[in-house]
């Protein structure tokens, strides 16, 4: 039998974590908080991925789930370092997520008020997760410098990606018959 490979390090219980590369930094280190709140985007889609929606939606998520994966990769490394070997986001892929709005918006009706997140689950799912991923997108902001440029395309893709989870909350919230909660202030 061969040696078992143990998840624990040991390295980060004083704090400080390694980015790709090596470099040693906090763990409350910006660039950490951004591709920490990305993993936790990531993990609320797997959820919502296991939630009773339509299998054309699960398998758009896994591909956003992907490029979610590459977004953490090129924050996670040492802006320092080169890595030739990082893949890279592609416009096409904010492109992917316009065209699936478009798509889904055919069905829908339009918007005149806003809209409670509730009264269906995976609905709900979908505005956790967009929020969430409103969050990552102002931690990459906040990590986005002169000094260490973030890549643009992260950016862009993360705000589509909110607009996306937010259509994709109406949508299966439509698909299950579900009635959206339309936020209408008494005054």
């Amino acid at each position: 039998m061969g040696s078992e490979r143990k998840i624990y390090t040991r390295t980060g219980d004083l704090g400080e974590t390694s980015l790709l590369g090596g470099t040693r930094v906090p763990k409350s280190h910006k660039r950490v908080d951004a591709y920490g709140t990305i993993d936790e985007l990531n993990s609320f889609l797997g959820l919502l991925r296991d939630q009773p929606i339509a299998e054309h939606y699960r398998k758009v998520l896994l591909r956003i789930q992907e490029n979610l994966f590459i977004a953490e990769a090129r924050i996670a490394a040492d802006p320092k370092l080169k890595f030739t070997s990082l893949p890279f986001l592609q416009e096409d892929e904010i492109l992917f997520l316009e065209n699936e709005i478009d798509e889904m918006n055919k069905s829908l009706n339009d918007l005149t008020h806003f809209i409670l997140p509730g009264g269906y689950a995976p609905s709900s799912l979908c505005h956790v997760a967009r929020t969430v991923c409103r969050r990552a997108e102002r931690s990459v902001i906040k990590l986005s410098s002169k000094k260490t440029p973030m890549e643009i395309i992260i950016i862009r893709y993360l705000n589509r990606l909110s607009d996306y989870l937010f259509v994709l909350a109406r949508k299966a919230g439509q698909d299950a018959g579900a009635d959206e909660i339309l936020w209408t202030p008494s005054h």
